[in-house]
């Protein structure tokens, strides 16, 4: 559950990245050279190493900068095991992480 929980937050970061940079997910897929479904499927799905290292330089930031905890406005939602639960915050992905 909790590599569950870190992807969420990472595609919440790299997406945060990329608008923050100016970039819609579909204006980035082109600068990047993919279709915005196929980037869209790259960040929803378990990147690799080389392809967070070509986002990290696309967009001008270390890799680390995916994964660095920020402290935006957090909205969404994520299934585990059936349940959905609404994350307004990065302390609601760290509650998250302590459910057994």
């Amino acid at each position: 559950m909790h590599k569950q929980i870190f992807i969420a937050y990472s595609i919440m970061i790299i997406k945060e990245v990329i608008k923050e940079k100016g970039y819609s997910v579909s204006s980035f897929a082109e600068k990047l050279g993919m279709k915005q479904e196929s980037l869209s499927r790259i960040i929803n799905g378990n990147p690799t190493i080389g392809t967070l290292e070509k986002i990290a330089t696309a967009l001008n930031v270390d890799i680390t900068d995916l994964f660095a905890k920020r402290n935006p406005e957090v909205k969404g939602y994520i299934k585990i095991k059936g349940v959905l639960y609404e994350v307004n915050s990065f302390d609601d992905l760290e509650n998250l992480m302590r459910l057994r």
